[in-house]
């Protein structure tokens, strides 16, 4: 349905360019048209960005009690090895996680990153099996055979970072 909805758009832009040249002289690049993707999946909106922290308690207060948010309780995640906690911003939100068992990704992260940082995004899709489909056709690395239950409790999977401009993509079922 998004690539039908992008073709659709792509004609009501070339109707608009016949029809008012003036809009031309906005953009004389022929290039956008052809930066419409062939899919069967979308893109949709930023679900949260995760950030690392040694203390969750202290990250916790930061965004509690200095800075106003609305913050949720802790949660374990023994699958993904992590406790989370989201900060509601509003327009989108802030996941703390920290190390949960010895072999958690986060403990990892934060042997190199002692004060902790960002560690990925995620974003959500309305087809995360068709996008690992053509994901995987674009030589895009998937870092799991299947989708796993994330912390809202649907399907999630993770994008090589070195395939994403050194960004760890979480992709979530919207």
């Amino acid at each position: 349905q998004g690539c039908a909805n992008g073709m659709a758009a792509l004609q009501a832009f070339k109707g608009l360019q016949a029809s008012a040249p003036t809009i031309r002289t906005l953009s004389s690049s022929k290039s956008f048209p052809q930066n419409i993707p062939s899919c069967l999946w979308k893109l949709g909106r930023l679900n949260h960005v995760a950030i690392a922290v040694p203390d969750l308690e202290k990250a916790q207060s930061l965004y509690k009690d200095v800075l106003g948010a609305q913050v949720s309780e802790t949660v374990a995640l023994p699958e993904h090895g992590v406790y989370t906690v989201f900060v509601e911003l509003g327009n989108t939100k802030l996941e703390l996680l920290h190390p949960l068992g010895e072999k958690s990704p986060i403990a990892s992260f934060l042997q190199k990153n002692k004060t902790g940082g960002m560690h990925h995004i995620c974003i959500e899709v309305d087809d995360i099996k068709a996008a690992m489909t053509e994901l995987k056709k674009k030589k895009i690395r998937i870092l799991s055979e299947e989708p796993k239950i994330g912390a809202h409790g649907k399907p999630v999977i993770f994008l090589h970072p070195k395939d994403c401009h050194g960004v760890l993509v979480e992709l979530e079922q919207a």
